[in-house]
């Protein structure tokens, strides 16, 4: 592998300031279906695959099919009522280019499916940076298990160590940890306070404007 660094980012929360509405989106839904669930909980629960979420929720109350109609129908609801505000965070359009320039390989490694992550690259033309994507569809278990940061890191050919991983929830902090990788934490939708058993965090910053992050591109 060559001893070369590069870029790996979460989508949701981690590019785009957008993990109310998923939240908002669940709550809907699973009370639908009976939860009776605070949106405080379903908070806790928004993260890895969509099925995985609902299996959490309801175990073994949805065949494969059911979960995954389900899947479509609420990022199709949560994708009408965030496309008005859809834009990257600040400062991440310049981050994107000068990382760009530099020749650092970036990915996207995601628990969202491809319908949302097509949503976002397609949606914000930034699909150019991101020859590589790593969706809930490419991997059999998703975060904190590593698999999804290990498979950027494997198609695009960067050891492990050497990539570092853009994150906004403890679980997908873990996911790093698990795959070796150090962490930049986006405070989004989490606190400082929530990652305090993670070891691998490099800072935390509210967005791309941070002068923290020129220490990447040393």
């Amino acid at each position: 592998m060559q001893q070369q660094k590069a870029f790996l980012f979460d989508l949701n929360g981690t590019m785009i300031d957008d993990m109310d509405f998923h939240i908002k989106a669940w709550h809907t839904i699973l009370n639908d279906l009976g939860a009776n669930i605070s949106m405080a909980r379903v908070k806790e629960e928004c993260y890895g695959k969509n099925g995985e979420l609902l299996e959490r929720v309801f175990p073994g109350r949805f065949s494969e099919e059911e979960k995954t109609k389900m899947s479509f129908d609420k990022e199709a609801a949560y994708q009408k009522a965030f496309r008005p505000s859809l834009k990257l965070l600040d400062g991440l359009d310049d981050f994107l280019a000068k990382a760009s320039k530099e020749n650092i390989p970036m990915a996207i490694g995601s628990a969202a499916i491809l319908f949302n992550i097509d949503f976002v690259l397609d949606g914000l033309n930034i699909r150019h940076y991101f020859p590589t994507v790593v969706a809930a569809e490419n991997v059999t278990i998703s975060k904190p298990d590593p698999e999804t940061y290990t498979k950027c890191a494997d198609q695009i050919g960067i050891a492990y160590k050497n990539c570092v991983v853009f994150e906004d929830a403890p679980k997908g902090v873990e996911a790093a940890q698990n795959a070796g990788m150090p962490c930049v934490v986006l405070t989004t939708m989490h606190t400082k306070e929530e990652f305090s058993k993670y070891t691998n965090i490099v800072c935390f910053v509210n967005d791309y404007t941070d002068s923290q992050l020129n220490q990447l591109f040393s």
